[in-house]
């Protein structure tokens, strides 16, 4: 019962970012400011239907650590997706030609991926991964909800299959190990928002297949998709895929060394009544 009003209060909330922000997508002002409020308002639904279902402290979502937590989590992202763009041009899948006509896109874009980042993360990390993590432990929990992170991509425009699963291992292991050794939604917040936000915003690349390619650079990408990614964007390339796979270990190492990782349970045994 929890878990489904949490759900269902968070899909909500995620909706109506959605809505309002999809509204006002002619002005990048108006663009940053709807996807800023509507963030706001989803981690308070968020932070009010845990409160009010699970009766405790909301210690993921506590106000005092989110400025440390964003900051360094949108650095860490940008600096990811950077390193991840640069090996792509090296190898020819990556061209710049110069600065974009219509600067002010990377404004907007600042509001819509707010939104994103704070809703999923909200979604995948704190509702979905928090309660799977209660029944399975960290390992199952951590498989299950990359892979739902992964599979809900393929409804993007250009998804491909290739694409979601380079997802649900690189961005869905990303993330959740962040949430994992922290214990914190900030900083895998920080981490979606500062990855998105380089890739759409700066690089002008396509974000998981959905067509967003406007920011402040005029870019493109080609050849061969293993290494550019093709039409779902850099995340289907190696180089992401390998990047999520060394940051997820990395994360996952910090989490065994802070104790932050939860054993399977297991069953008591039965005992028969003579």
């Amino acid at each position: 019962m929890r878990f489904v009003v949490q759900l269902v209060a968070v899909v909500a909330a995620a909706f109506l970012a959605g809505q309002a922000v999809n509204s006002v997508t002619e002005s990048p002002w108006l663009s940053l400011a709807a996807g800023l409020v509507t963030s706001l308002i989803a981690v308070a639904v968020y932070y009010w239907a845990v409160r009010w279902t699970e009766k405790r402290d909301v210690t993921e979502a506590l106000p005092g650590p989110a400025a440390s937590g964003l900051a360094r989590g949108t650095l860490l992202g940008a600096g990811i997706f950077a390193a991840v763009i640069g090996n792509i041009a090296v190898n020819g899948g990556y061209r710049v030609h110069g600065l974009s006509d219509d600067p002010l896109a990377a404004v907007g874009l600042i509001g819509f991926m707010a939104a994103a980042a704070v809703t999923e993360e909200l979604m995948f990390r704190g509702v979905l991964f928090r309660h799977v993590e209660k029944l399975t432990g960290t390992w199952l929990a951590l498989l299950l909800s990359a892979l739902v992170f992964g599979g809900v991509h393929l409804l993007n425009e250009n998804a491909t299959l290739w694409g979601a699963l380079c997802v649900a291992v690189a961005g869905g292991g990303m993330l959740t190990s962040a949430f994992i050794a922290t214990r914190s939604l900030w900083l895998p917040i920080g981490l979606h928002f500062g990855w998105n936000y380089a890739q759409a915003a700066v690089f002008s690349t396509e974000v998981s297949g959905n067509g967003l390619k406007q920011g402040l650079l005029d870019a493109e990408s080609s050849g061969n998709a293993w290494i550019s990614g093709g039409t779902f964007g850099p995340e289907a390339s190696l180089s992401a895929l390998m990047a999520g796979v060394v940051v997820t270990a990395v994360f996952l190492w910090l989490a065994h060394r802070r104790g932050h990782m939860v054993p399977m349970r297991r069953r008591e045994p039965s005992t028969l009544v003579a």
